[in-house]
């Protein structure tokens, strides 16, 4: 199975790996609703799925398998759907 990544993904990558002091690492292909960038950031580390904002609510919606590990997952676990929601989630002044 080919995992595919929502339009933005490579963009928000490019653009929060120019932030000093920030690691980003594409988990996308992990699967079983892993999320798709996993960001070290002040000692901490975020998970984040990434959702394509041109696309309706409808194809934002996560997946079965993104559902499962969301409701599961005890620790942090955001969405988001660009860059300057990633920002506000790390606490970055954007």
């Amino acid at each position: 199975m080919i995992k595919r990544t929502d339009r933005n993904h490579a963009a928000i990558i490019n653009s929060l790996r120019k932030i000093p002091g920030i690691s980003v690492f594409s988990t996308h292909t992990i699967g079983k609703g892993f999320p798709d960038i996993v960001i070290g950031y002040k000692q901490k580390n975020y998970l984040i799925e990434i959702k394509d904002e041109l696309k309706s609510p409808s194809q934002k919606k996560l997946t079965s398998s993104e559902v499962e590990f969301k409701n599961n997952w005890t620790g942090q676990y955001d969405i988001a759907e660009n860059l300057s929601q990633i920002l506000t989630i790390i606490k970055i002044k954007n």
